[in-house]
């Protein structure tokens, strides 16, 4: 069956393998970018594809696209919220201007997309909502705390999403890619190094800053494949809440699960002693 997906930031990086995994598939695709030109640049011309311009901070232009979308092609069943980019730097080096900038793309702009959709899912009590997060939403990493806090953001806003969704037929995933080979280490394009410099910090921040740069075209995941993917999790009757995705994350996941059950179980005695005396 034909869907209608609807895939943010698809000129570059994921979102171009997201869009050609559902077209080839033979979905309809709203792809949208900044610049809309890119995305037919990055898709090409397709009567299956609507590109349109889209700053995922801007609500009123949220709601215009999905209105677009409806005009175009009659439906939303499929939304994946993808655009992002990656604020990177140790927390004192990264100025509040860029927290709260990093905030309002990775964070508040799913939030504007998802809020401007959620109407047209509810009509059709039907449609899956995606929301790509990060292993930086599962596991805390160096150099990573603006980012991070974006990604964990949004794992609990779709944890609880889902309760509000279910009884309407729209199902939610949460996705969690590892290290795979996409844009997003692409200085100035999608990262953007800390503004502020303190000397305490100068050695580490200019060595980790090599060590990123080193890695981008080197990751291992192939974002083809976590597109196919995502078709295939679309078509379940039962799609996943969550969807670890590569094995370096499944590995950090489970070394995490396991260092958790491993504190609960050494201060079990102290956390479950915390009800008042009287009660």
């Amino acid at each position: 069956m034909s869907n209608v997906w609807f895939i943010t930031g698809a000129a570059r990086g994921m979102g171009v393998d997201l869009a050609k995994a559902a077209l080839h598939a033979g979905h309809r695709v709203v792809g949208t970018a900044r610049d809309a030109a890119k995305v037919t640049a990055a898709l090409g011309e397709h009567e299956n594809l609507l590109a349109l311009s889209l700053d995922v901070t801007d609500a009123e232009a949220s709601v215009a696209a999905a209105q677009a979308a409806v005009e175009r092609f009659g439906s939303i069943d499929v939304l994946v919220n993808n655009a992002g980019n990656f604020y990177a730097g140790y927390f004192e080096e990264i100025s509040d201007r860029q927290m709260r900038q990093q905030m309002e793309t990775n964070f508040f702009g799913p939030l504007n997309v998802t809020r401007a959709i959620l109407p047209v899912m509810r009509q059709q009590r039907s449609g899956h909502v995606f929301t790509i997060t990060s292993a930086a939403g599962l596991i805390g990493q160096e150099f990573c705390a603006a980012y991070a806090a974006t990604k964990f953001a949004l794992e609990g806003w779709m944890e609880s999403l889902r309760y509000d969704l279910e009884p309407f037929g729209i199902h939610t995933t949460i996705v969690e890619p590892g290290f795979f080979r996409t844009e997003l280490l692409v200085e100035g394009a999608s990262s953007i190094w800390p503004e502020l410099s303190i000397e305490d910090y100068q050695e580490r921040t200019t060595a980790t800053i090599a060590a990123w740069k080193s890695m981008n075209g080197q990751q291992g995941g192939d974002p083809a494949k976590l597109g196919a993917a995502l078709v295939t999790l679309a078509a379940l009757e039962t799609p996943p809440l969550r969807f670890v995705a590569g094995a370096d994350v499944v590995a950090g996941a489970e070394d995490k699960a396991r260092l958790l059950l491993a504190q609960v179980e050494a201060h079990r005695e102290l956390s479950s002693d915390m009800a008042l005396e009287n009660a």
